[in-house]
């Protein structure tokens, strides 16, 4: 213990030190003065004025008043009109500005309200006509332009000198044609912008303009001669300069322009930088980057006399109209409060407290290493250290929610998926964790390994046989294949035993009078009932093989009617049962038709990983599933559970689970005793996969209660091993379909609404719940399950294919309470469906390529990373889904059948002069299955 506390400690103290060493510092120029101008919008465009709204702009201002001799607005309506009186309070200049678009009666009252301010108070400096009126394209009615006695006539003539310019650039060739035309509109949208300027300079006393981007006043040199003096707008974020850049595009800038205009008064009427959103190509937005661009510009301007407005005083949260970094431009969050210092390094003030939150999640996430039994040194450091990432990543969620900001919308969004990444965290963890206990843990324990060779059974006088009944169920099963079960379990070396074997609801002498003859045959031992119209699926039937058992049998034994057992099935494993405390031994499933076809072979694959994995590590903690054949359980403990029930159609993982909630032990070996046969095609594979997750899902809604406390005998490591494997298959592959259908629907609103995923606390956690996941595949299988490389990677194929078929499960386990018990196809050449077996997957799969192909488009001029990464992860999503319609490709395809294998590496072997490589052999066909799956009535 001492170890692995010092271990723990050892782990956070790296994991703080990581902080220190990433914490962000940097110099930049010190600036102790006051600012010219700030920009200032106290509402939301279209706000009606209402009593408090003077308070509310009187605390702005007071607060700006520390900061900045002047503020710039934008609008003279709608609340702004109130802000130079308050202004004068605080002794701020104020240079006004009317909002000028296509509506001409907002124009009006605009041009009206600009006048009325401009005349009435001294501390207006100067009028701001229009804000990017030009490069918004923005073309001023006339009504506007001209006072209304004059505007026929006068109107008139504006029409016609723009229809003649127009006509002159139609007039242009066909290859500059367009060009001169949007030319031209916008050179009369400048004619009509400097008509309304020189309009309101004939009716206020202080200097006019309008806010331009600096290459409007270049390119259209004319505006400047109806301006008192340029105002230029300079945002090298959205003209894709990075922050070090920054400052000195607004200079060159500025230099431009008073070489371009000589004795004009150059005003920079707008400079910033977005202290977050999304990046720009090479723009970064961000609190550091705008500290340091603002500094650095602040002391540049400075030295060489620039006038200058910083946009903008406060963050304006509403303004995600434009584009994601559209609320951050302000040097003030939307409390008021300062994003950064003027003077000294430049840091991040939250950092340590984002440490501490770290380090705190890391720690409490730790603790439960301490309940492990006996963890080794390398298990304990991937552990913590996985619990310290989480404690990482919610400190950046942390730091996320604190630095930005939510309309409803994206705080739904947000939420939703912080609510989704919680259990893929959680399975992130569980997977982690079993990795750390198979690579660099002690070996199981508790696992029943293959003893030494023993004398047979039968000999020895003093030696207790406890009589087991073996009992097999059967359903339309192939007579062949069901001979060869029951000549399997006639070899059985052990002396004390029965067979019971039950065809139910198999109305068809074909299928039930060979084997009521061959059981015959085989003896006394081997009991035979034909029962018709049984209720309760599979469980009903084994409830009246129960009635007709040996009243001396101690022990029951379940195998399905494809299970040949081997000869020291019994006698390696009931001697377990000498122990009284436990109640079930459980043996793993195998196969004996694996080389039947490529897809069977790696079907074959898919199933061990169960079987080596899982099942023994959770043996280790007693909360094996029990999973039907291949079972032995103590009679006693049957009948304490209730026997086998049919209120699922998982009736042996119900009455394993039951058994265990009773406080009785359970084993398991990972020895195979035994080959069963795969589902004859992928409709079956799928078919058998559903009716384990949905009867898994019936068994989660019946035992839930039970794992309340003092609610049964299961210890803590049960409950836990139970819960987190039922969300690790079920959560996980239900919450993979939910979050890529989510995802889905997310793509318009990226593509084509401007907004981004935020990619450290949405989408990287998905991309590494990928990674962990297929790195706790690969370890996992290459330490435990003996099979090769090729069938690993068929086996991930064939594991990621059933996606979408558990999570249909899970669902139709929420609306539902029962289906009926389908029989899995196995034993021979069933036919197979016309039906396409992969459609749904195939378009969810290829929808989710397409959104990923539309991102990426869509994203090719702003080249916003969270979005690249959001595509990445739709691609990534639909693997499962891809990985249905590959297999169902392969089924009907040529190189499905190792006989193309085997005679393509015959041919490159001929090729290229060298001996083939041995390849699997081709099995012979097995005894013919009916053709369609029936279904057992209720």
């Amino acid at each position: 213990m001492r170890v692995v506390v010092a271990v723990l400690l050892f782990v956070t103290a790296a994991h703080a030190a990581l902080w220190g060493l990433f914490q962000e510092k940097q110099p930049a120029p010190d600036f102790r003065g006051i600012l010219p101008s700030l920009s200032y919008t106290p509402f939301e465009p279209g706000h009606t004025v209402v009593e408090g709204d003077a308070e509310k702009i009187r605390a702005d201002v007071k607060k700006l008043s520390t900061l900045t001799r002047a503020i710039r607005l934008y609008a003279s309506t709608e609340g702004n009109e109130l802000v130079p009186a308050i202004a004068a309070e605080f002794g701020l200049k104020v240079t006004v500005g009317a909002w000028i678009d296509k509506d001409k009666d907002r124009n009006k009252r605009e041009i009206e309200a600009v006048i009325t301010l401009a005349r009435k108070n001294s501390n207006v400096i100067g009028v701001v006509v229009g804000n990017e009126t030009i490069y918004r394209g923005e073309q001023i009615p006339i009504e506007n332009l001209v006072s209304p006695p004059d505007l026929e006539s006068e109107g008139a003539r504006i029409q016609r000198e723009e229809a003649q310019r127009l006509q002159e650039a139609e007039a242009q060739p066909e290859d500059k044609r367009a060009e001169a035309v949007k030319w031209t509109t916008a050179q009369n949208n400048v004619f009509r912008l400097g008509r309304l300027i020189q309009r309101i300079k004939k009716s206020v006393n202080v200097p006019v303009t309008t806010g331009e981007i600096w290459n409007i006043w270049r390119d259209y040199p004319q505006l400047a001669n109806s301006a008192d003096f340029i105002g230029a707008h300079v945002l090298p974020y959205w003209e894709n300069f990075t922050d070090k850049q920054a400052v000195d595009q607004a200079v060159a800038m500025y230099q431009l322009l008073r070489d371009q205009f000589p004795g004009k008064r150059i005003v920079i009427a707008e400079f910033g930088w977005p202290s977050a959103g999304y990046n720009l190509r090479n723009a970064e937005p961000g609190t550091f980057e705008q500290a340091a661009v603002l500094r650095n510009f602040v002391a540049r301007a400075d030295a060489i006399g620039m006038d200058y407005n910083i946009v903008e005083a406060i963050d304006k949260p509403w303004k995600f109209n434009e584009g994601g970094v559209g609320p951050y431009w302000g040097i003030l969050d939307a409390s008021g409060e300062p994003k950064f210092s003027w003077t000294g390094p430049i840091v991040n003030p939250n950092y340590w407290k984002l440490a501490l939150i770290a380090l705190l999640v890391g720690i409490l996430l730790s603790l439960p290493i301490l309940r492990l039994d006996r963890p080794t040194v390398m298990q304990t450091v991937v552990l913590s250290a996985a619990a310290n990432g989480v404690g990482a990543w919610v400190a950046t969620v942390f730091a996320y929610w604190d630095g930005h900001y939510f309309v409803f919308g994206s705080a739904f969004a947000l939420t939703l998926g912080l609510i989704l990444l919680v259990p893929l965290v959680l399975i992130a963890m569980a997977r982690i964790e079993e990795i750390a206990a198979v690579a660099f843990g002690r070996g199981p324990r508790r696992l029943i390994t293959k003893s030494a060779p023993l004398a047979p059974a039968t000999i020895g006088e003093n030696v207790a046989f406890p009589k087991v009944s073996i009992h097999i169920p059967a359903y339309f099963e192939p007579v062949e294949m069901l001979k060869q079960t029951l000549d399997a379990v006639s070899r059985l070396d052990y002396p004390n035993f029965e067979c019971v074997c039950i065809i139910n609801n198999t109305p068809d002498p074909a299928f039930w009078q060979p084997i009521q003859d061959h059981c015959r045959a085989l003896g006394e031992r081997f009991k035979f009932i034909n029962a018709e119209k049984v209720q309760g699926f599979k469980a009903g039937a084994l409830r009246i093989a129960m009635e007709r058992t040996a009243a001396d049998a101690e022990i029951i034994g379940i195998i399905d009617a494809d299970y040949v057992v081997h000869p020291d099935w019994l006698k390696d494993l009931v001697p377990v049962f000498a122990d009284p405390r436990v109640g079930l031994v459980q043996a793993p499933q195998e196969h004996r038709d694996g080389d039947l076809s490529l897809m069977h072979y790696i079907m074959n694959g898919e199933y061990a990983g169960f079987f080596d994995i899982g099942m023994v590590q959770r043996n280790e903690h007693n909360a094996i599933i029990v999973h039907g054949t291949m079972c032995l359980i103590r009679r006693s403990a049957m009948d304490m559970a209730g026997g086998w029930s049919s209120d699922t159609i998982c009736e042996d993982t119900d009455l394993g689970l039951t058994i265990q909630q009773q406080g009785w032990l359970t084993h398991y070996t990972n020895v195979r005793y035994g080959e069963g046969l795969l589902p004859d095609t992928y409709e079956a594979f799928k078919k058998q996969r559903h009716r384990w997750a949905y009867g898994g899902f019936q068994i989660v809604k019946k035992h839930w209660r039970r794992f309340l406390p003092g609610a049964s005998r299961l210890s803590p490591d049960q409950r836990r091993e139970f819960s987190l494997g039922w969300l690790n298959w079920l959560g996980a592959e239900s919450l993979g379909v939910v979050v890529a259908i989510l995802n889905l629907i997310w793509v318009p609103i990226v593509a084509f609404a401007d907004i981004a995923v935020p990619d450290k606390i949405l989408t990287l956690p998905i991309i590494g719940s990928f990674i962990v996941s297929l790195v706790h595949f690969i370890a996992l299988y290459r330490l435990r399950v003996k099979i090769k490389a090729g069938q690993m990677l068929g086996a991930m194929i064939a594991a990621m294919s059933v996606q979408w078929t558990v999570s249909r499960a899970v669902a139709q386990g929420l609306i539902t309470e029962h289906l009926a018990f389908a029989r899995t196809s196995k034993g021979g050449l069933s036919r197979m469906s016309i039906e396409f077996q992969a459609f749904w997957e195939a378009v969810i799969g290829v929808l989710l390529l397409i959104g990923a192909a539309v991102l990426v488009v869509t994203n090719g001029y702003k080249e916003v990373r969270e979005i690249y990464i959001f595509a990445g992860v739709l691609v990534l999503q639909s693997l499962p889904f891809l990985a249905a319609v590959a297999i169902a490709l392969l089924e009907n395809s040529r190189i499905n059948s190792f006989v193309f294998w085997r005679n393509s590496a015959l041919r490159t072997a001929e090729l290229i002069g060298i001996r083939p490589v041995r390849l699997p052999t081709v099995a012979r066909p097995s005894q013919p299955v009916a053709s369609e799956v029936r279904r057992e009535a209720n």
